[in-house]
Parts: structure tokens; C-alpha cells; sequence
């Protein structure tokens, strides 16, 4: 008998994980994998397997890319709050039978010194920064500033990989392009040397950015979180670790060819 075939995997990416997973199964010899990039980072960091960048077009697009590219199973390593591919993903792998894994990294938590108001919504958000002009250091991405447009009484430090559209930007803003990991003494020299007032962030639970709530915390300054969205109830992990787990339980599960 001859031993089962790499399996042919689909990574939907967005997310360090993503980009560890890629690395880490590139020399495997079991798997045979494409990172798909959404594209809306201007200049990903592209790990060494194939890549392509751009939609499906929706999750009927991506269940032909499933059939045409005999994918043998769909992880979804996107970001937390990519709820719109996260939902086609899981719609494209039921109508194709795909076996599909969610990387779902654990949420920040509050501890005892933090002062969390937890919102639903970036309109939430900015309605929550209150009536009296404040400094607001926004670390949201590109693509969610269009509600603080409605609040332009407050200044905004905007930080971003990209540099957002222009009409999304509130009209007093100061604009930082940068990519994380951020180091906790850098982020706390940020807020005191710009005079933040609150932090408005998205619980994307990630260690690269993590370091701003600890500067948060020791300065006392309030933190808007923004809650994740909810994401359909498929099979899920918290760590690359478990996913190449996952991945080598679904290798040795398929059905060797030949003999």
C-alpha cells in the first residue's frame, strides 16, 4: 500500500497565524498548501508556499475554487473580525463537504486594573467618547473609521499598516503607519507624548498588540473595546500547534490510493 497522498489545503490568511501555519507546513511533505490573501494590506508578508491575493467572490465563488482546485480541506486563519469570509467559508465547505478548521486566537480579558467599556459596534464606539473633546488614539485598522467622521469634535491618533482612504479619516486626526509587534515602554511613551485620553481598539486578541492595554493600564486611561462578531459553529482551534494537530489526525484519516 502506498502512503496517502499530501492533502491539499487552502489556508485563508489575514492573520499571524495564518502566516505561522504556511511556515510551518511549507517543508511537510503531507501537505500541499495555498495562502489566500483578501488583499487589503497593501504589502503582505508572504510566507514560502503559493500565494494568491483577491476575493472568491463570495462563498459560492469560493466553493468553485474549492471543486476546481480539489481542495482537501479549508482552514480559515483570517482575522477575528473578518466576519464576512469567516461566514463564506463556512457556507462554501458545507456545500462541498470540505472538512474546514477555524484558528480562532483567544480574546483579550480584563484584569482587576483595566477600565473596559465593551461595545458592540464602531458606532457604538465613537458615540461612547462622550460630548467633551478628547484625545482618541484609534487602533482599528483602515477600513472602520468612517463612524468617527459623526464625532470630529474629538482629535484621533490613528495608527494603521496602510494609510487609510482619505474620506474615511475624521477631519482632526494624526495619522502613525506602522506595523506591531509594539513594545509596552514605546506605546506608553505614544500616549503621553500625543496626551491620549481613552483607547478605541478591536479585540483581536493578538500578542503583537497587545502591548498597548498594558500601557493603558499603567497611565489609568479607559479602553473602548469593540467585542468580536459572532462566527458560525464550525470545528475550532486556539493555536497553529493544534491546527497541525488537527491536520495530521485528517491526513492519516484519508484513504490511501494504490497498493
Amino acid at each position: 500500500m502506498t502512503p496517502n497522498p499530501p492533502l491539499n489545503l487552502l489556508i485563508l490568511g489575514g492573520s499571524s497565524e495564518a502566516s505561522d501555519l504556511a511556515r510551518r507546513i511549507a517543508p511537510d511533505p503531507r501537505y500541499a498548501a495555498t495562502l489566500s490573501f483578501a488583499g487589503r494590506t497593501r504589502n503582505p508578508i508572504l510566507p514560502p508556499i503559493p500565494c494568491r491575493i483577491g476575493g472568491f467572490g463570495g462563498a459560492l465563488g469560493l466553493a468553485t475554487y474549492l471543486r476546481g482546485h480539489a481542495i482537501d480541506a479549508l482552514i480559515d486563519a483570517t482575522h477575528p473580525f473578518a466576519a464576512r469570509i469567516t461566514a463564506n467559508a463556512a457556507h462554501a465547505a458545507a456545500i462541498t463537504a470540505t472538512p474546514l478548521l477555524r484558528i480562532d486566537r483567544p480574546a483579550w480579558q480584563p484584569v482587576a486594573a483595566d477600565h473596559w467599556i465593551e461595545l458592540p459596534t464602531m458606532a457604538a464606539a465613537a458615540a461612547a467618547i462622550g460630548p467633551t473633546p478628547r484625545r482618541v488614539f484609534l487602533t482599528i485598522g483602515q477600513q472602520d473609521l468612517a463612524p468617527f467622521r459623526a464625532t470630529p469634535r474629538h482629535h484621533y491618533l490613528i495608527r494603521s499598516i496602510d494609510p487609510p482612504d482619505p474620506d474615511l479619516i475624521p477631519p482632526d486626526a494624526t495619522l502613525i503607519i506602522a506595523r506591531g509587534p509594539f513594545d509596552e515602554e514605546a506605546e506608553r511613551t505614544l500616549l503621553r507624548t500625543h496626551r491620549i485620553d481613552i483607547l478605541v481598539t478591536k479585540n483581536a486578541g493578538a500578542a503583537a498588540t497587545e502591548a498597548k492595554l498594558a500601557a493603558a493600564r499603567s497611565l489609568a486611561l479607559p479602553v473602548i473595546m469593540i467585542a468580536r462578531p459572532p462566527t458560525p459553529p464550525v470545528d475550532r482551534v486556539e493555536t497553529v500547534t493544534a491546527a497541525l494537530h488537527w491536520l495530521s489526525r485528517l491526513h492519516d484519516a484519508a484513504t490511501p490510493r494504490g497498493v
